[in-house]
Formats: C-alpha cells, sequence, structure tokens
C-alpha cells in the first residue's frame, strides 16, 4: 500500500485529491497539509511514500518544503502540482529535489499512475510539459551548470543518459538502441549512482544544467 500526504492551501483542491487517491486499491491519504510547515510536521510524523505538494503556500512554500523533505525525509518522494506549466517556481523545486511534476487540472487515473511511478522510484516527467519546463528555463539562465562527473560514464551509459534527458522511457530507449529494458534500468541505476542524482528527474535537469543537452533535444 502506498501511503500518501497531500499538501495544498486550497481545502476543496486537497479534499478532491485525497477523494482520487483514496479510491485506488493500492494508494491511501495518510494525512492533508495547509502549508509547507505543516506539511514537514506531517511528513515527519507519518513518514509517506509521497508527498503531492502544491508550489505556492503559505508560510513556507512548495520549494523550501520540497528541500526539507528531501534532506530530512529522502525515503519519501515528492509530486508537484501547480497550476501554470511554464512555472519557473516549479523548476527549481525540481532542483530542490522534486521526483515529479503535474498540472493541477491532470485526470484522475494520471494523478494515481503519477503517485505509483514516483512511489516507484521511477521518472515522471509530464511527457511534454516538463520538458518544455527545463528547455525554457535553460535558455534563460545564465549562472553555469554544475561540473558532472560525465567520464566516468561508458559510452553506452553516456547514451542512455541523453535518451532520459529527452524525455524517452526506458522501453523507448531499449528500442533505440537494441537492447532490452532491464539492460536499460541498469545503465540508468549507474548513471544515477556515478553522477549522485536521486532519481530520473535529477538526471534530466542535471543534463540541461551542464549543457550536456541543447534546448530542443539536441545533444553536445
Amino acid at each position: 500500500m502506498t501511503r500518501v500526504v497531500v499538501a495544498d492551501d486550497q481545502a476543496v483542491v486537497r479534499a478532491g485529491f485525497t477523494a482520487i487517491l483514496d479510491s485506488a486499491p493500492d494508494v491511501t491519504v495518510v494525512g492533508g497539509a495547509a502549508d509547507g510547515a505543516e506539511l514537514v510536521r506531517l511528513v515527519r510524523a507519518e513518514r509517506p511514500d509521497v508527498a503531492v505538494v502544491d508550489v505556492r503556500m503559505p508560510r513556507l512554500d512548495g520549494i523550501e518544503a520540497t528541500r526539507r523533505l528531501v534532506a530530512e525525509h529522502p525515503a519519501t518522494r515528492v509530486l508537484v502540482l501547480t497550476t501554470f506549466d511554464l512555472d519557473e517556481y516549479v523548476y527549481d523545486a525540481l532542483r530542490a529535489g522534486a521526483s515529479g511534476f503535474l498540472l493541477k487540472d491532470v485526470p484522475a487515473a494520471r494523478l494515481v499512475e503519477a503517485v505509483r511511478l514516483v512511489a516507484d522510484g521511477s521518472m515522471l516527467l509530464g511527457p511534454t510539459v516538463t520538458r518544455r519546463l527545463v528547455e525554457d528555463v535553460a535558455t534563460r539562465r545564465r549562472e553555469p551548470g554544475p561540473a558532472l562527473p560525465l567520464h566516468t560514464l561508458t559510452p553506452r551509459e553516456r547514451e542512455v543518459l541523453l535518451a532520459v534527458a529527452r524525455g524517452l522511457s526506458n522501453a523507448e530507449i531499449g528500442a533505440e538502441l537494441f537492447v532490452t529494458e532491464p539492460t536499460v534500468k541498469s545503465h540508468v541505476s549507474e548513471a544515477l549512482r556515478k553522477l549522485g542524482c536521486r532519481d530520473r528527474v535529477q538526471l534530466v535537469v542535471a543534463a540541461y544544467e551542464a549543457g550536456l543537452v541543447n534546448p530542443g533535444g539536441g545533444s553536445r
């Protein structure tokens, strides 16, 4: 059973997401929070698998709450929800350690699927929305990206990293590189370990920040 907490300053939104998630046979909502500070306390008490977090909340916003949760409770994955599909605050939340991003108008089935994927440690980049967000912000940021130990990657691991940064799934990467999905998963795990990234979302962000991938999807 995947245990979830929901954080949003609008009671009706919390109630709606809670009802959707509780309707799934393998998901249960163990608490709700109206702001980031309350969320941090709730996660400390409940130790959920996933925290569904709004970006804009009073007292402590979703970005800082995400940063604290990742530091204090790394086993709890953060799924960020926002009203805007090109919200720079969401990009900052991903940099803070969020494992996924969706719009608040997401269909019910997609929300449940997203929680399952994030809880399983999989990548949850809304197919085009988050990629557009990363590319948009990458073109406007001026500070240099962090140095990644790319020399530690094998040629195949680098190919897989580039494919992940383009938003491809394991099945799509396997088909493109003519390898099995378990092989792709193994290469992704090695890239995560070598580059010190928490999950696939962080691999994508790191690749864009380091300039490994050009906005638009091309590699350098």
